[in-house]
């Protein structure tokens, strides 16, 4: 398990979730519908895939390089969403060049997609 908690917070019209200090953010954006995962990243550059690796299955999004983060923005319906809120425990983030977290699917993590829906 990569250490740290989770924290969430009202700001404007997003929910956010944070985890470990920044290390791994979910941003609703109620306007759009639209839940941002940001994970920090060394060295972030260019557009790198994301693994998310659940319970149920592991899936791949694209992320773009965002001052130190890569940035992937997913529909607030998505199912890889659901995945990550359900999993049994935690869910793993792999991106190329950057170490594997594995963070706990804590209540933070689902209140951010049901704020979106």
């Amino acid at each position: 398990m990569t250490p740290g908690t989770w924290s969430w917070a009202q700001s404007g019209p997003r929910s956010v979730a944070d985890f470990g200090g920044s290390l791994f953010t979910m941003r609703c954006d109620t306007r759009n519908a639209t839940v941002t995962l940001e994970r920090r990243a060394q060295g972030a550059a260019g557009r790198v895939t994301m693994g998310i690796t659940t319970m149920q299955e592991t899936h791949t999004v694209t992320t773009e390089a965002r001052q130190g983060y890569y940035v992937a923005t997913l529909p607030a319906r998505s199912p890889i969403l659901d995945d990550m809120a359900f999993t049994r425990g935690r869910f793993a983030l792999s991106t190329q060049g950057q170490p594997t977290l594995y963070i706990p699917s804590w209540t933070e993590v689902s209140r951010v997609i049901e704020d979106c829906r």
